[in-house]
This record gives C-alpha cells, sequence and structure tokens, in this order.
C-alpha cells in the first residue's frame, strides 16, 4: 500500500502520458493518488480523471500563486463543487512569499476563504506554504479559533519549529522527494522525528523527482522511493511505513473510504 497524498496528474507533461503515468505508479504498489488542482480552469479536468479511475481523487482550489486572478472564487463555490463524491479535498491553497507572483494580502485572503470552505464541507485543506511560516501559522491559528477544521502541510520544507506548531494545531506533515536530496539535510532531521501518526509522503508530480530520478518529471511511480528513503532514514521497516502512511492519508481524507 502506498499513497501519493499530492499530485498534478492534468498538467504538461504528465496528462498527455496519464494513463502510462497511472500504469507504473499502481506496478509499484501506489493504491490511491490525490490530484490536485491549483485554479478554476483545472476542476472539470481534474475531476474527470478522478471519475475516470478508481484509485484517483481529487481536490478544488486555487494556489496561492494564482490568488491575483480569482478573486471570485468564494467559499460558497468551493463548497459547492466539493459536494462531488470524488472531491475529498480543498486546496491547494497558502501562501508563497518566495515567488510573490499573486498579491500578499489577497493570497491571505484566498487562504481564509479556502479554510471557510473546508470548515463548511468538513474537508480538509491542502496547505502550500513557502517563506510564510509566521503569517501561515498565524492564519491556520487565528481559523481554528473560530472552529475546526483539518489539514496536511504539503511537501513539507519548513523548520522544525514550524513542524512542531503545525503538529499542535493536529495538522498532518507530507514528505516529498526533496527530503532525497543531498542538501536537505534539515528536512532530513525533521522527516526523522516526525510522529508516524501524522506522516504523509508525496511527489508533487510532475515536480521534484527524488534520488534516483532526478531531472527527470516526476510522476505518482516515484512515491516508492521516496517512501524507501524514509524508511531508511527513520530506522523503520518500509513496508510498515508505507502501510502506515497509506492509513493516515484515508484518514485525513476520509470521503475516500466511502467514494
Amino acid at each position: 500500500m502506498l499513497a501519493d497524498s499530492h499530485c498534478h496528474l492534468n498538467y504538461k507533461g504528465v496528462a498527455e502520458d496519464q494513463a502510462g503515468i497511472l500504469a507504473r505508479a499502481r506496478a509499484r504498489g501506489v493504491t490511491a493518488m490525490l490530484n490536485i488542482a491549483t485554479r478554476e480552469s483545472e476542476w472539470d479536468a481534474v475531476l474527470a480523471t478522478a471519475e475516470r479511475e478508481a484509485d484517483v481523487w481529487a481536490t478544488v482550489g486555487v494556489h496561492p500563486h494564482e490568488a491575483d486572478q480569482h478573486a471570485h472564487v468564494d467559499a460558497a463555490k468551493l463548497v459547492a463543487r466539493a459536494q462531488h463524491p470524488r472531491v475529498v479535498g480543498i486546496g491547494e491553497s497558502g501562501l508563497d512569499y518566495y515567488y510573490d507572483h499573486s498579491d500578499r494580502a489577497r493570497q491571505q485572503v484566498s487562504f481564509r476563504t479556502h479554510i471557510v470552505a473546508a470548515r463548511e464541507a468538513g474537508l480538509p485543506i491542502v496547505v502550500h506554504t513557502r517563506d510564510a511560516e509566521q503569517d501561515t501559522l498565524g492564519i491556520l491559528a487565528d481559523e481554528l479559533r473560530q472552529g475546526a477544521f483539518a489539514g496536511v502541510i504539503h511537501c513539507f520544507t519548513g523548520t522544525g519549529a514550524f513542524a512542531d506548531k503545525a503538529l499542535e494545531m493536529g495538522f498532518f506533515i507530507s514528505i516529498s522527494g526533496i527530503v532525497t536530496f543531498k542538501s536537505a539535510r534539515d528536512l532530513q532531521a525533521t522527516a526523522a522525528r516526525l510522529p508516524v501518526e501524522r506522516l504523509l509522503i508525496e511527489t508533487d508530480a510532475p515536480f521534484l523527482a527524488p534520488v534516483p530520478h532526478r531531472g527527470k518529471a516526476g510522476e505518482p511511480a516515484f512515491v516508492a522511493d521516496t517512501a524507501a528513503f524514509l524508511a531508511k532514514l527513520r530506522g523503520e521497516d518500509v513496508q510498515e511505513l508505507t502501510r502506515r502512511t497509506a492509513k493516515n492519508f484515508h484518514t485525513l481524507f476520509s470521503k475516500t473510504v466511502a467514494a
């Protein structure tokens, strides 16, 4: 059992060979994939893949890079699309101050809108954060005071302190292929100590291909390589780690169990 908790199966470079990519993932033991939306124009295609493939589910949301162009996407629109049985999460949403492709204030408004939608729909939010730890934590804490919601910090690359705060708030943390990079010493130290009951694994395909696939387009099959590296890093049996992270995936995205 392997769950890729975050991939983009309809992105250019993946969509053209989607059938082959899915077959290769299944051949390596991947039993669940979450196909993530980043802009409204993708929602129909992302959902269509999830409708067609029994082991693929979908999210609806707007990436912080796209926040400026999506002021019209309110919580009601997200909640309405989230009623579909194959939509199991809201996002990805959050804050990205590294690229600043959208105004920071607009990103914050969009992030809060997604949290409201997650709370109303009863679905977890998929959080993207880069160079924005304090504001991300501040918004999450403020919104949790207004009502409970669940979620995951996807493609975690933050500090150990950020991980601890996110865990205290009840969030899951998802580790990508970045953990296999030689330069990722700080991330490796954090990943080694994360509680296994809050751990997820992802590819973020077609990005961030892990060792030994650096330089290639990422795909869900590569989650097996990240899992193997992570198990060795943590001193755990790889079969147990993959079983547990897959269980965590279905616990957080509980709608996948009923789908």
